[in-house]
């Protein structure tokens, strides 16, 4: 008799802000906020007391990195303009983003997965699928042990859902953020899944998510019970079928715990639609972040690019995508941002763009003594062409 699956897809907890919180644990229960160019490290006075920047210190044109749940209640999320920020909480305390310190965390949290539950997929530096199905224990006493597991490890809090899928898994561990375990049965997903709103699926971006609302489709049981003919009709053959199937929680994708990586990418869509021109620093900022954390993707899984390439969604849903071949391999941030730079320049920007992405292809395994030689470039001045 075949085992029925069991995943779990494992969530850290605002990441980048509790791993500071580590650092400064006399900012625990305030706003804080990661991010941007110009965020300096604190200071101590001349009585010893750490001086933290507040957000309304602020000069710059930077974005949130993330935050914690506290400035999150105050309308403060990741990829927000830190100008905007400042003016929603003021008071909140800025910090700059040290990702040296959250790729060791990541390391230790996934370790300590492992020695509970070996079968792990790697989802990137915050997040991973696990597979359960064939560990001893029920469902809630796993979950208390790899989160307990993980605490000890790194003094930080995750959330996880446990379902019979990754589609499920990852909506069911957002649903009792911070430090929680959501179970989910297979008679469950009317009552528990079908009422939450359709966006909570991911791949329904919010672009996505206003054509469903315009059909009067405003929550997961609404997509089950829309006929596919509209759903192919109004997003296409491919997205409309993925979009039926999802909504009746079927997802066969299995935890994969290791392959060949043909690319490596990192993407973003933004809250709102951004202009070439008139959103140009703030898109300079993510388009810079994209590239260094594809750098940072490169180095942490051991692989080299000979191919770079960008990704962008216009207004309009058209998906437009540019690469260059270069001649030696590349593995450092601002190389990239070089290359994705001069993939940009070959593309009109005459509308407003809702996603961008960076890709790099041709992979190449390396040792981490090349990439420490070559990451060793100037700093470049860039700007979003």
């Amino acid at each position: 008799m075949t085992a029925l699956r069991r995943i779990a897809h494992l969530d850290m907890d605002a990441f980048f802000a509790s791993v500071e919180l580590l650092t400064y644990p006399e900012l625990r229960g305030h706003a804080v906020v990661v991010g941007g160019r110009n965020a300096g490290a604190p200071t101590t006075s001349a009585e010893g007391e750490k001086q933290f920047l507040r957000l309304r210190g602020y000069a710059g044109r930077g974005v949130v990195t993330t935050s914690t749940y506290e400035a999150r209640a105050l309308g403060v999320f990741s990829g927000m303009g830190l100008m905007k920020s400042a003016a929603l909480a003021p008071e909140a305390i800025l910090l700059p983003a040290n990702f040296e310190a959250y790729r060791h965390f990541s390391r230790l949290f996934k370790e300590a997965v492992a020695s509970v539950a070996p079968r792990v997929e790697d989802r990137g530096i915050d997040e991973i699928y696990i597979d359960l199905t064939h560990v001893e224990g029920d469902s809630l006493s796993l979950g208390k042990r790899i989160k307990q597991a993980v605490f000890d490890a790194t003094g930080l809090s995750c959330s996880i859902g446990i379902t019979a899928n990754k589609l499920l898994s990852k909506i069911c561990s957002d649903l009792d953020k911070p430090d929680g375990i959501t179970i989910l049965e297979p008679d469950e997903l009317k009552t528990r899944i079908w009422p939450l709103a359709a966006k909570k699926i991911n791949g329904i971006g919010p672009k996505a998510n206003e054509k469903l609302a315009a059909l009067e489709i405003h929550t997961i049981g609404d997509l089950a019970a829309a006929p596919t003919e509209l759903l192919l009709a109004h997003f296409g053959r491919s997205t409309g079928a993925w979009m039926a199937q999802v909504a009746q929680g079927i997802d066969e994708r299995e935890v994969v715990t290791w392959s060949e990586p043909k690319s490596i990418s990192r993407e973003t869509t933004f809250e709102r639609d951004l202009h070439a021109k008139h959103d140009r620093a703030r898109l300079s900022e993510i388009f810079t972040n994209l590239c260094m954390r594809l750098a940072d993707d490169l180095q942490r899984k051991g692989y080299a690019s000979r191919t770079i390439g960008i990704k962008l969604k216009f207004a309009d849903f058209q998906v437009v995508t540019r690469d260059l071949t270069l001649p030696d391999d590349v593995i450092d941030g601002h190389q990239i941002r070089l290359a994705a730079t001069e993939c940009l320049k070959r593309v009109p920007l005459d509308q407003r763009i809702r996603l961008l992405g960076v890709r790099a292809g041709s992979l190449r395994p390396v040792q981490a003594a090349e990439y420490v030689d070559r990451a060793a470039q100037p700093t470049l001045p860039f700007e979003f062409e």
